[in-house]
Order: structure tokens, then sequence, then C-alpha cells
């Protein structure tokens, strides 16, 4: 097993490996994408793909980025985002070598957190990071725009005049006492 930076002809098997977390479109697109990716990281110093092979084969990959904890925390960290390992390849140490790349290019930049994202619905990706030390920090929750400005629609109650307050406060009063006078003379 090896591990190399991702070059551009990997954007097929990157496309391939992350369908899963990547725009919700057609393979072509996908492979556009990651070409698109890919160019942006060969200009920068904050992000890498690293590629992990086995026996020469494409094996698995993750993303890594030199950034900070949240946009309000402003902690160093290094994000490890979707490493995932093809699953024929699986249960090779493969998955331990890319979050190895990780922490070691962490310490090498002098950031003492690595964080990583696994989908959620992962329960072999998710005890696998637990078994390598890395907790829950938060949820990132994700709908379409459309399915949240319905829901928050839905919410909205209509604003109530003080009179309207008052009328329903002396309904339910009411209901009680007759409730109250009902109960005391069955008994």
């Amino acid at each position: 097993m090896s591990l190399r930076p991702a070059v551009p002809g990997d954007a097929a098997d990157l496309a391939g490996l992350w369908t899963d977390v990547l725009r919700r479109t057609g393979p072509e697109d996908q492979v556009i994408d990651m070409e698109a990716v890919l160019a942006r990281l060969s200009e920068s110093t904050d992000e890498r793909i690293v590629v992990a092979e086995y026996d020469g084969e494409f094996a698995g990959a993750v993303h890594l980025q030199a950034t900070t904890m949240s946009a309000l925390n402003l902690e160093p960290v290094v994000r490890a985002l979707s490493p995932h390992v093809l699953p024929r390849f699986q249960r090779h140490g493969i998955g331990s070598a890319l979050m190895d790349a990780g922490v070691t290019w962490a310490e090498e930049l002098g950031i003492g957190h690595v964080a990583t994202a696994a989908v959620a619905g992962s329960r072999d990706a998710n005890r696998f990071m637990a078994r390598i030390g890395l907790g829950p920090y938060a949820v990132l929750r994700v709908a379409t725009t459309h399915a949240v400005r319905s829901r928050l629609g839905a919410q909205r109650r209509p604003a109530r005049s003080s009179a309207g307050g008052r009328q329903l406060t002396q309904v339910l009063a009411a209901r009680r006492s007759l409730r109250r006078s009902r109960a005391g003379a069955e008994s």
C-alpha cells in the first residue's frame, strides 16, 4: 500500500469513490467537478487530496484542508474530509493510512487538532472514527432551501391580539371549572 498526492488523471476514480458526497448529477458532471477541484488544489497550499493505492490499484482517498475549526472558532484544524476506501480494499489498513496522512500533515503544520466528516448513515465509517479517537463535535444537517422554507412557513402561527389571548384564557378556565364541578358531583 502506498500514498501519493492526487493528480488530474485521478478525477474519474475520485468521482466514483465519492459519488455519495458529490453534487447530485450524472457521472460525467461529477468527473468534471473533480477535475475542477483538482485544478484548484494544484494552486493551493492549504488543501490536498491524498490517494491510496494497493498493489498499484486505486484503493481510496481523503481530502485534507488546513483551516479553522469553524467560521467562528479560529482554532487551527486539519479537516480530513470524506476518507473513503473502496469496498474490496477495506480492512487492509488503508483508512488508517489515510487518516495518518492527515495527522502527519497537521503535525508538520504545527496544528493541534484533526477533524473529519463521515456520512451520517455510514455506521462502519463512524465506528472507525470513534475507534481512532475522533469524537462528535457538531452535527451538520442539510436540506433543500425549499424544504426548509416550507417547514418554516408551517411553523408560523398567526399572531393573536391580546384580547383574543384573554378570551382563550377565559374559555380554558371555564372548562377547568366545569370539569372540577362534574368531578365533585360524581363523588
